[in-house]
């Protein structure tokens, strides 16, 4: 049964990718199918478990994440990241609260468990989204970040908010987390370190080692960061992306293992999600959801937004993309279990509520978030398909193979080999067009859907891709071009 499950799930990112869907809402529908309303007639109703079983995934998705995340891409957005994971989620949870309790009419803590409940974005669905929709590097950057960030601040409002006595002084609870924060970034960042530092000089004895000892370590970050009174959600996500900039060895190997664990970690957590929702106990919370969910979307996501971005004066466009992005998933659905094992009044209510909000709105931003950037010229679907580049290195040789896959969009057709002008210690050593593989000279002109190979050395290896990126967007002028090979202003 678990095999199909499995197979039925792997399947299922493929209408996934043709549909525009987030995948987290094909593997939630796997879930109720096979549950006590479906046709599997499996029943499940053990929120503890859920919950500890969420976590362990969130361990490994947050991994994924960091060792995918470029520091070159998010150092300068970082700020920006850290005001709308900490100003940006108090004011998120000021408004949703207030609105479900005055528009809702729920009683306050509930009102204030959902709020908190809903304001962190989902790493998973923020990452399986994003990486497919053209943006400038800027937002995709801000939006990532934020999504690793916020679960931190938002777990502790939630255990803060369900836990048995109230919250009696604001400041107090600010001032926690803050220290937790603090605790969390500071493990996550030395765990980091001293695993890359020790992956590097230490040599196991079979490549396929490494990546268990990647995720072993970044494991170590979250357990020390929670054992500390810490975030450890924060450190493990830190820890990976210490990691991920590393340049550790058999990287390639590292980063699908941790890829496939993270496929299973999203497939495993979203089933058990639908298992444990019960459809036809939905239909009273139905138009609350609905409610709260547009206060959440139409005015405190954008408001968190203008908000915490006021400082750093971004177009409005951008932030008009940035709000609607706020992608929820499972992080919500699974926090949403806290109060349920504390055993908070109507939390059994809060569940349904947060489900079926979660499920309504990724069914709403997600598809409508490649047209709503093309909408506000931040994005073009005749860049969408940008240069496929992977990268295995050769260790011994101090060296790298780049494998380049030339999309229909790119306008490295018609460009000549010799005028990609890569720079000295890249070339173009191979050109497979139409399953026939030759090796072009400096006159051959490449085509769409070619598939290059090239070798770097590697000191010039980020470098070489850097421009084979620019002369996709900019064509063989794209020296006097911007960057990216757009004009420059």
């Amino acid at each position: 049964m678990s095999a199909l499950v499995l197979l039925i799930a792997v399947a299922a990112v493929r209408i996934s990718s043709r549909s525009g869907l987030p995948s987290l809402l094909l593997y939630l529908g796997i879930g109720i199918a096979i549950g006590q309303d479906g046709i599997g007639d499996v029943s499940f109703s053990d929120a503890e478990l859920t919950q500890v079983i969420g976590y362990a995934a969130l361990v490994v998705i947050l991994t994924e994440g960091g060792l995918g995340t470029k520091w070159k891409e998010i150092k300068p957005v970082l700020p920006a990241a850290v005001a709308l994971s900490l100003v940006g989620v108090a004011v998120s949870v000021g408004v949703t609260a207030a609105g479900a309790h005055y528009l809702v009419g729920l009683e306050w803590r509930p009102s204030l468990i959902i709020g908190a409940v809903v304001s962190s974005t989902d790493a998973a669905a923020v990452f399986s989204v994003l990486r497919k929709v053209p943006l400038p590097a800027r937002i995709t950057g801000v939006l990532e970040a934020e999504s690793g960030f916020n679960d931190a601040p938002v777990v502790i409002l939630v255990v803060a908010f369900s836990a048995a006595g109230p919250v009696e002084h604001w400041y107090v609870l600010v001032g926690e987390i803050a220290m937790e924060l603090a605790i969390g970034a500071a493990i996550g960042l030395a765990v980091g370190w001293l695993g890359s530092y020790g992956l590097r000089h230490v040599a196991l004895p079979a490549s396929g080692l490494y990546p268990i000892a990647v995720m072993a370590i970044a494991t170590v970050a979250y357990a020390a960061g929670a054992m500390a009174h810490g975030s450890g959600f924060l450190a493990v996500y830190l820890a990976a992306m210490v990691m991920g900039n590393a340049k550790l060895p058999h990287w390639p190997a590292t980063r699908g293992f941790a890829e496939g664990l993270g496929w299973i970690a999203q497939i495993g957590m979203f089933v058990l999600l639908g298992l444990l929702v019960t459809p036809h106990e939905l239909g009273n919370d139905i138009v609350p959801a609905l409610v709260i969910g547009l206060i959440l979307t139409m005015v405190a996501r954008p408001l968190e937004v203008v908000i915490s971005l006021l400082p750093f004066r971004m177009p409005w466009q951008e932030q008009a993309l940035m709000s609607w992005a706020g992608l929820r998933g499972a992080v919500p659905i699974i926090l949403a279990t806290i109060p349920m094992v504390t055993g908070v009044a109507d939390s059994r209510r809060i569940f349904n509520i947060v489900f079926v909000l979660v499920v309504v709105y990724t069914l709403i931003q997600g598809p409508t978030l490649p047209w709503l950037a093309r909408k506000l010229s931040l994005g073009d679907s005749s860049e969408a398909a940008d240069l496929g580049i992977e990268s295995a290195p050769l260790e011994r040789l101090r060296g790298h193979l780049l494998s380049v896959s030339v999309p229909k969009s790119s306008r490295m057709h018609g460009v000549e080999v010799g005028e990609l002008r890569l720079p000295k210690g890249a070339a173009v050593t191979l050109v497979v067009r139409d399953g026939t593989s030759f090796v072009p000279g400096p006159t051959t002109v490449l085509r769409r859907g070619d598939e290059l190979l090239v070798v770097a050395t590697d000191p010039v290896r980020d470098a070489a891709e850097a421009r084979l990126r620019a002369v996709a967007h900019g064509g063989k002028l794209a020296g006097w071009l911007g960057t990216e090979g757009k004009t420059a202003r």
